[in-house]
């Protein structure tokens, strides 16, 4: 359930609430917010001109050269009791270098964990880009580069916060401060797990803030309450022992391309919803979001329709979803005329808030197995899976991360759902139970993460910078 904040939170809470912000502190932390921009700016550029990509196929020494440059960047801040690189593995395969710190909380205050991740996704087609992905440029007020939303402006807007917190309240603060700066959340967090459950004593908290989200719009903040969860299956479809000629034999017997076409069409009715059985779908809260918003913030083209059944907000946060992300047959440009044998596919599926991987992985299954046409032989590949998140807003974090999105904002912060997965909060909760979470960020609708020309709106990351160093101070004046 999506819903705007539930009280329109002035700068101090109800005297009932032991939760408040200074208005001396606010009004200090804003004349240092907005007098580190510009250094803060310059320090993103410089991170976004590191090429740190997690998948096998790119430089590894790149992710080396992020890590101990964010690992440098967190010592110089002076506050830490500890800061280092670390690795986990995984059947004996060392993960991508992450950087962590720690200060202790003192004399009751919390313990805040502060997440983000190094590791940037690959540049894509760079002919699509109207500037080098990695040479970051400025332009309208934002800056576009690989990175400089998703995520290294969460890495600049936690050190801006401990910063902003060590001027106010000078280096004896008591508010505790662990720090997770992961290496290869891009390419799936493979070690996150084993790299929690080796690491609890430097990043166990009360609160955790993943800083890998974003806002309703430049002018609206929000807490992230909901996000999908994540499906994956590659199959393989094979009809023939060999390649065939197709002149000769097309129209007699079925080439795997064909089958696979005809099968992977049956995941969708003609209206575009999901088709398969046995899936969850729940409701969204009727926030302002028209047809027009949707064709502008995903560059649906004049003319295509949309898909599905709902408001626009069921279907992209809480209703599944079904894309075939990838098809490994022949390239038009090597074509001959040949019946393939086999083609393999890959099926990306997104599930509602309330459903279990596992059980979604078996309704997919059970209606490939039910609609695979002319008894084409279905075997299964790689699979990976991700669980669905849905917040408790009930604590005191969160009720912190509200007074301090409005003081920083000047808008009521709403409650959003995401249709992207990010699978590792469950490892969090898991690992972590009694934590509470919260998930914020510095995207909006036109950061374009994972795509051409991604970028940062600079004035939500000052917006951004000031909430968090709010939420730090307001730590350090509460006691739990």
């Amino acid at each position: 359930m999506f819903l705007k904040s539930k009280l329109d939170f002035k700068i101090t809470l109800m005297t009932t609430s032991p939760i408040s912000i200074d208005p001396t502190h606010l009004a200090r932390a804003k004349s240092l917010v907005d007098a580190s921009l510009e250094a803060a700016t310059t320090e993103l550029a410089s991170l976004v001109r590191i090429p740190g990509i997690a998948w096998e196929a790119f430089e590894p020494k790149n992710l080396e050269l992020s890590a101990d440059t964010i690992a440098q960047l967190f010592r110089e801040t002076g506050v830490f009791e500890t800061v280092e690189v670390r690795r986990a593995s995984i059947d004996g395969k060392p993960g991508s270098p992450a950087v962590v710190a720690r200060r202790a909380a003192r004399n009751g205050k919390p313990q805040i964990l502060l997440y983000a991740h190094h590791d940037v996704q690959p540049p894509g087609d760079e002919s699509a880009w109207l500037s080098s992905p990695f040479e970051p440029e400025i332009k309208d007020g934002r800056m576009y580069g690989r990175g400089a939303a998703d995520d290294k402006a969460g890495i600049v807007s936690h050190l801006a916060a401990i910063r902003t917190l060590k001027e106010i309240c000078g280096p004896d603060f008591e508010v505790g401060i662990s720090v997770f700066i992961e290496g290869e959340e891009e390419a799936g967090s493979p070690t996150f797990r084993p790299f929690l459950e080796q690491n609890q004593d430097i990043l166990r908290a009360d609160c955790i803030v993943v800083a890998d989200s974003g806002n309703w719009s430049e002018t609206i903040p929000a807490l992230t309450a909901t996000l999908r969860g994540l499906v994956s299956q590659v199959i393989e479809i094979k009809t023939l022992d060999h390649a065939l000629h197709s002149g000769m034999y097309g129209g007699a017997v079925p080439d795997a391309m064909t089958a696979t076409i005809r099968l992977l069409a049956t995941l969708h009715d003609s209206e575009g919803n999901v088709a398969v059985e046995g899936l969850h779908h729940g409701k969204a809260a009727d926030l302002p979001y028209s047809d027009a918003d949707l064709r502008r913030d995903s560059g649906l083209l004049d003319g295509v329709s949309q898909i599905g059944d709902g408001t626009i907000l069921d279907r992209i946060w809480n209703k599944p979803s079904i894309t075939v992300i990838g098809i490994d047959g022949q390239s038009v440009a090597l074509s001959s005329n040949t019946m393939l044998p086999a083609v393999n596919s890959k099926i990306s599926m997104r599930i509602a808030p309330g459903q279990k991987p596992e059980e979604a992985l078996a309704a997919l299954r059970a209606h490939l197995e039910k609609h695979v046409p002319f008894g084409a032989k279905l075997t299964y590949g790689e699979t990976e899976m991700g669980k669905p998140f849905a917040v408790d807003d009930t604590g005191w974090a969160s009720e912190l991360a509200r007074i301090s999105l409005k003081a920083a904002w000047d808008e009521t912060a709403v409650d959003i759902g995401v249709g992207g997965s990010i699978p590792f909060i469950a490892d969090l909760i898991e690992v972590f139970p009694g934590a509470q979470i919260l998930v914020t960020g510095v995207e909006d609708p036109d950061s374009r993460a994972h795509s051409p020309n991604e970028s940062v709106h600079l004035e939500s990351l000052r917006k951004t910078m000031l909430a968090e160093s709010l939420m730090l101070l307001g730590g350090n004046a509460f006691s739990i």
